[in-house]
């Protein structure tokens, strides 16, 4: 975790802010698998969302430092291989949240700027509560379920459709006699409390783990290959919304509470506690209610959905990132323990930062026992006066998570002395170094260091990079140690040391061969992944497909990036223009694939396996615009410039924030500025607001 975690945002500098974000982008993902893929979360729901608060109050503060990876821009996790995939036809994405009413009042106030309204506007939103299950699609055609799936990562799912069912309360087809041609149902499985409770006592008895909560039983229920297993399950299913429609001569209701009464129609069973509201104090009088009477239902919620009732507004204002910019979820206000602080352990990440995790007596807080905490840095811990043997009070939401509130000084140990922070590595024994003028310390092993070695190596294999199956930490980390693998292109040596493996402890024929396959299939990988899987500092898996997509191919990439060690070259201006990089990103870039050491690790690599040339997804859009660059400028008139940006989007323009000669044409609005300048001197092709809105139709 960043050693910045406990600075308020407010007062991060630029640099703490740029390592944060990484920090964050990392942590998140890591979180995404465990609730998507392994249904296994080891944090709150609420604990959770801070981080995910936190990423976007950064990037609020700091909008030239969103990374392309951001987790503001995901949703979910890649799906699991154990089913098979599905595509959604509309984008399954997730909510922005809120956790006041400041944010909430927020929220309408940039629904009023996207729409050119005054502030003081007032819409009638649907106020729904949240259930905490797991959520899914249902697709039927002419009335009858043909497709279930999992959200995934909000465009491909799983494919439960044998599983959904079994659900009792899922239709197999739909009740009233007028059906569109086909539809996606959106909804919540979930399984409620009294139920649940049953299941574990059951498990139990059969000498079984039980489930930690409501939610991970549906989900686990839901995945299971043997359908049979899930019919003996009690699931059940709140279905709120639609996706993708082709209504064929069905007419549509023109507001989500019409669609939530045409489910009811259809045979859905939709969660009654909707309420529709037309002033911000009517939602927060709804938020209230509910939180005060979740303990009383016999599901689980963890806050309130508030959307746009008019689907017209809900069309114009459309989606941001992961979200629409129509919807938010409010969520209900975090929970506190006391525990003991058993130990402060020292673990160092992939580029080699000291981070400080106390060692808790386990605690239940808000359904989740809490064993680990992060005490950011050493500052933090001199801050805060936090000694080994302390009674701490935590809590699981807030800036950080865990979140060590404070020390209760009246039951501190009379033996207790202050922590001394290490200044060597405690996995090489290097010497740390505090970063100048930052709070951080150092491991100076550099790849040496084990401790950074594995880490550098567990990135390379995951799912985003080389997909390695069956090499997870503990392989890499038996096989770093004795000296099987030490760098990337060691991995594809592995066969070398094939009678070795089957000599190991735990490995026997099938799995070996099962390894070594996997590693052989890996041996041709995308040019996207694979400069993902160098690591490189602030380049994710959308920076590594936009840098794979401008340049095509790995050679051309790295002669660019050579050349590009000259800052006044075109080289390096050609990859700082790329939409979506920035200069401190570019910065990183080049000193990375210019390092000596770095380069000697990738040429090593590239005698063992081969880098495809990046190929372009078909274009699924026919709209003339579709690929072309433009660049808005002035004041519009007919829309705000934020809607006009996200139309172009929408037909697949990419809207660029600067001219440049590869921007196709620049919109002009009244007042425009330097922008039509610098079209006019590059003989860039000028349009007016009118032109504009023809050639969108």
């Amino acid at each position: 975790m960043n050693p910045y975690r406990q600075i308020p945002v407010d007062q991060l500098d630029e640099d703490q802010a740029k390592l944060e974000l990484a920090s964050l982008t990392e942590e998140i993902a890591e979180h995404n698998q465990r609730y998507h893929q392994q249904d296994n979360p080891t944090i709150s729901d609420a604990a959770y969302d801070a981080l995910m608060r936190r990423n976007q109050d950064i990037e609020k503060r700091f909008p030239a430092l969103q990374r392309p990876d951001s987790p503001s821009l995901k949703v979910g996790f890649t799906p699991s291989s154990g089913f098979q995939k599905i595509t959604h036809r509309q984008a399954m994405l997730s909510l922005d949240n809120a956790f006041s009413k400041e944010q909430v009042q927020d929220f309408i106030h940039r629904i009023c700027r996207f729409l050119g309204l005054p502030l003081t506007h007032s819409f009638d939103f649907i106020a729904e509560p949240k259930i905490d299950g797991v959520s899914a699609s249902l697709t039927y055609e002419k009335g009858f379920l043909v497709q279930a799936a999992t959200r995934g990562d909000g465009t491909v799912g799983e494919d439960v459709t044998t599983n959904a069912r079994t659900i009792a309360s899922i239709p197999s087809k739909l009740a009233s006699p007028q059906w569109p041609e086909q539809i996606e149902i959106r909804g919540e499985i979930y399984i409620p409390k009294s139920q649940f409770q049953q299941l574990n006592r059951q498990r139990q008895q059969a000498g079984e783990a039980p489930f930690a909560n409501p939610r991970n039983a549906a989900a686990g229920s839901l995945r299971q290959l043997d359908a049979q297993i899930t019919a003996n399950r009690p699931l059940r299913f709140f279905a709120y919304g639609t996706g993708a429609v082709r209504a064929g001569d069905l007419q549509q209701p023109d507001t989500h509470l019409g669609w939530l009464q045409q489910l009811q129609q259809w045979g859905f069973t939709v969660n009654p506690l909707y309420r529709l509201c037309h002033q911000t104090d009517d939602l927060l009088a709804f938020h209230q209610e509910l939180e005060n009477a979740r303990h009383q239902l016999d599901y689980d919620i963890d806050g309130v959905v508030y959307k746009i009732n008019t689907l017209a507004l809900q069309q114009r204002l459309g989606f941001i990132s992961r979200a629409p910019r129509w919807a938010i979820a409010h969520k209900f206000s975090a929970e506190q323990a006391t525990t003991i602080l058993k130990n402060i352990n020292i673990q160092v990440g992939r580029t080699g930062i000291l981070t400080p995790v106390a060692d808790l007596e386990p605690v239940t807080v808000g359904g989740v026992v809490v064993a680990r905490a992060s005490l950011h840095n050493q500052d933090e811990i001199e801050r805060k006066d936090i000694r080994i043997g302390d009674k701490l009070v935590i809590r699981r939401a807030g800036d950080v998570i865990p979140q060590i509130i404070q020390v209760i000084l009246a039951d501190r140990p009379q033996d207790s002395q202050p922590f001394q922070f290490p200044q060597q590595c405690p996995i090489c024994g290097s010497p740390a170094k505090r970063l100048v003028g930052m709070v951080a310390w150092r491991c100076t092993g550099g790849i040496s260091c084990p401790a950074q070695a594995v880490e550098r190596l567990r990135h390379f294999v995951s799912r985003d990079a080389f997909d390695i199956t069956g090499l997870g930490i503990r392989h890499l980390e038996e096989f770093y140690q004795d000296k099987l693998i030490q760098s990337p292109a060691d991995i594809f040596r592995l066969q070398r040391h094939q009678e070795d493996l089957l000599n190991r402890e735990g490995w026997g024929s099938l799995s070996v061969r099962n390894l070594l396959t996997a590693i052989n299939d890996r041996r041709r990988i995308r040019m996207e992944r694979f400069i993902y899987a160098l690591g490189l500092p602030q380049v994710g898996a959308v920076t590594a497909q936009l840098l794979a997509k401008h340049y095509h191919d790995w050679p051309t990439l790295l002669t660019s990036i050579q050349h590009a060690q000259n800052r006044q070259s075109a080289a390096y201006q050609e990859l700082d223009d790329i939409e979506g990089i920035g200069e401190a990103m570019a910065e990183d870039i080049v000193d990375s694939l210019n390092d000596p050491h770095q380069l000697a690790v990738i040429n090593d690599l590239l005698q063992e396996i081969q880098v495809q040339p990046y190929e372009a997804p078909a274009a699924s859009n026919n709209h003339p615009l579709n690929g072309k660059i433009v660049v808005f400028t002035g004041t519009l008139q007919q829309m705000s410039r934020s809607e006009a940006k996200s139309i172009a989007e929408k037909i697949g323009a990419k809207v660029g924030s600067a001219v440049s000669k590869k921007t196709d044409f620049v919109v002009c609005g009244a007042d425009a500025g330097s922008k039509e300048k610098q079209a006019k001197e590059l003989g860039i092709k000028i349009i007016l607001e009118e032109e504009w809105l023809q050639l969108i139709h």
